[in-house]
């Protein structure tokens, strides 16, 4: 289904983000472990991307075998980084004869084995420039949704790391929509308030796609300390520190502690009207089950049905 259309039928949309491992062995265990998602039904599921060919072959495999395998709707990442238009060409066509017809559209970070990687070897620059292409490919191939691929770009409610001029952040973010984008996913955050005031300005700015909040738990000290290099700029309230704090660091504390401000960071967001809650598991599937469960939504349909006049009470 184009997402453009999923939208439109779900007042609030659920997903889960993974990433594809390098080794065979381990892409098999994930797939595995995406498809157990299969009874939370989901309404789609995104697989990451690694631009030097770390992952690269390892997404496009997954995201079609996801697609042919399972009930799952598969959004596959794919990055400006490290591609001739060529390339980008032949990766959604691929995507296109397999009727996967939704994509994630970003900018990409140059890889770490490749630091001397020079951006003007790419086609594209920036993200609006390939979120231009992939629409204009959509318009001249055929796509199982019949109208192109639905196109999701990244937002930042804390603020770009690479823009700290929040104006001009939020200019390139209306470029990649003008461009084409059909909704947009936020970066992890831990404060609502971040997520509300992006989404204000976004409104203010005439940028009226959904918007979709990243929510990730924290199930670990050394999980939360890679979350701040995942997320640069990532900010930890302190009402989160005091109470991680609390636990003196043993390990179940810790978990149920993220576990249970995620869960509550949804029903917030539940209870502001979000348009969609995407969850970046890190491949783990407990947390984020759990914390899915807990909300109440274990088949997102039944919020349509509550929100079309139906009640529990």
């Amino acid at each position: 289904m184009h997402l453009g259309d999923l939208f439109k039928a779900r007042p609030t949309t659920f997903s889960f983000e993974f990433f594809p491992p390098k080794s065979d062995e381990r892409v098999e265990g994930l797939f595995e472990s995406i498809s157990h998602f299969e009874d939370l039904k989901p309404d789609f599921v995104s697989v990451t991307y690694g631009a030097g060919g770390s992952t690269r072959e390892a997404t496009n495999d997954l995201v079609v075998r996801l697609k042919n395998e399972t009930a799952l709707e598969p959004v596959p990442h794919l990055t400006c980084v490290c591609h001739a238009e060529d390339e980008i060409g032949a990766i959604l066509e691929r995507y296109a004869e397999n009727g996967i017809t939704n994509i994630m559209a970003l900018g990409g970070d140059i890889p770490h084995d490749r630091p001397d990687h020079d951006r003007a070897d790419d086609a594209f620059r920036y993200a609006s420039d390939l979120v231009h292409f992939i629409r204009s490919f959509g318009d001249k191939h055929r796509v199982a949704s019949g109208r192109g691929f639905g196109i999701g770009v990244a937002g930042f409610p804390e603020g770009h790391p690479g823009t700290p001029n929040r104006l001009k952040e939020i200019e390139h973010l209306k470029a990649k929509v003008d461009a084409g984008a059909d909704y947009i996913c936020t970066q992890l955050f831990f404060d609502n308030r971040d997520f509300y005031d992006f989404r204000d300005r976004c409104r203010l700015a005439g940028i009226n796609v959904p918007i979709i909040a990243g929510v990730m738990p924290i199930t670990s000290l050394p999980g939360m300390r890679r979350m701040a290099d995942l997320a640069l700029g990532a900010r930890f309230p302190a009402p989160l520190m005091r109470a991680i704090n609390r636990t003196g660091g043993a390990d179940d504390a810790v978990r149920r502690v993220g576990q249970h401000w995620a869960t509550e960071q949804c029903r917030d967001l539940l209870d502001h009207q979000v348009e969609g809650i995407h969850f970046y598991t890190l491949n783990k599937s407990t947390a984020t089950r759990e914390i899915y469960l807990n909300l109440g939504v274990s088949d997102s349909r039944s919020l349509i049905e509550r929100d079309n006049g139906g009640s529990l009470l």
